[in-house]
């Protein structure tokens, strides 16, 4: 049995998580801890919380009293370290709220659990996960490798950059004070309970409502697409077996463009409609409800600053060392996406607030289409 800190929890990652664990791993005792933001939403873990598998504590992981009071009340041997910001815009918008998180956080979290373990004596039987982003690697160019653990660091948006820095801040703590640490970097995820500021539900949500779906550029940038599901497997492989102070990338092995991605949900929004004729009375305003089709929707307004083109993933060294591999193909887990989606209105209606609303219109409002 472990006592477990995962942080970040009722995020799309940490929620899926959080699950993940529970099921696998059904004796651990484990404490999530998140700061509510906006893209943070406990609803799934409710009945986790109400069944006591889990003690759900709000909080900011840059509160060093309350981070030093949880370690000294649970003994934490493993931590799963997943609160950040991180969504590019917004970064871009608001870079300082990136730093406090994403860096100053990440130091205070590190320095807790270091400081907790050392005076414990349970360093030598503990683990740190730290989670990561590939958008510290850069941008790729069309005809490029993958990203390997090896590939220099060159983030592009303050969002990658945090990132970057909250990396080396792991790995310094790893060769200076032999932290237990361990990194792994992914490639784009989706699935269930993704905030709808993120390109896949942010396209499904909007077609259901008639909205245009706004494509940055031309939709040529490509991503390495990472079922939630895949990646939850691996973190678990990684923090329970992986080796002290290594990094492990961990992707989907799905590259597409945004155009393909979108494609897709338009189409499989539009076979959904024709199959199941009460969508049509449920969400009137998509045009897969008169039979137009939702690509009638699609178009490309103006990029934004410093957008990477191609990201790539290259997860050899998890397979070989670990002999954790993805299972889920991007077709038909994205069509699972949609398909959640539809079925969970009332978790999206809840996300979409007045905020999210006035975010929308604060990112995309001012774009021209190209």
């Amino acid at each position: 049995m472990q006592h477990v800190l995962i942080t970040g929890g009722a995020g799309f990652i940490g929620q899926n998580l959080v699950h993940a664990w529970c099921k696998a791993r059904p004796d651990d005792r484990l404490v999530v801890v998140d700061a509510m933001t906006y893209a943070a939403n406990v609803r799934s873990l409710e009945p986790l919380i109400t069944d006591r598998r889990i003690q759900f504590v709000r909080g900011d992981i840059g509160d060093a009293a309350l981070m030093r009071r949880l370690f000294d009340e649970h003994h934490f041997t493993r931590v799963a370290h997943l609160a950040a910001e991180s969504h590019v815009d917004r970064s871009i918008a608001d870079p300082e709220a990136f730093l406090q998180t994403n860096v100053l956080g990440t130091f205070t979290l590190l320095k807790t659990a270091l400081d907790a373990w050392r005076s414990s004596g349970a360093i030598d039987r503990a683990r740190f996960l730290h989670v990561s982003t590939d958008e510290v690697y850069g941008s790729l160019g069309p005809d490029d490798p993958a990203f390997t653990e090896s590939s220099p660091y060159r983030p592009n948006s303050p969002y990658a950059a945090s990132k970057a820095a909250s990396d080396h801040l792991v790995r310094a703590f790893v060769a200076t004070y032999a932290m237990p640490a361990l990194i792994t970097n992914c490639s784009n995820n989706y699935g269930p309970y993704q905030h709808p500021e993120k390109l896949i539900p942010l396209m499904i949500i909007h077609a259901l409502e008639g909205k245009p779906l706004p494509v940055y550029g031309d939709g040529s940038n490509v991503r390495d697409w990472l079922h939630v599901s895949d990646h939850c497997g691996a973190l678990m492989s990684v923090i329970e077996r992986g080796r002290i102070g290594e990094t492990y990338n961990v992707g989907g092995g799905n590259e597409r463009n945004n155009r393909e991605v979108v494609g897709l949900i338009c189409e499989t929004l539009d076979e959904a409609f024709a199959a199941h004729k009460d969508l049509a009375s449920r969400f009137p305003s998509c045009p897969a409800a008169s039979g137009t089709g939702c690509h009638s929707l699609i178009g490309f307004v103006t990029d934004r600053p410093g957008h990477d083109h191609r990201y790539a993933i290259d997860a050899g060294k998890l397979a070989t060392e670990l002999d954790s591999r993805c299972s889920v193909g991007f077709e038909s887990g994205l069509r699972q996406t949609v398909h959640w989606y539809l079925a969970h209105e009332d978790w999206w209606r809840d996300v979409t607030s007045g905020a999210y609303r006035a975010w929308i219109d604060k990112n995309y409002g001012f774009r021209i289409a190209v």
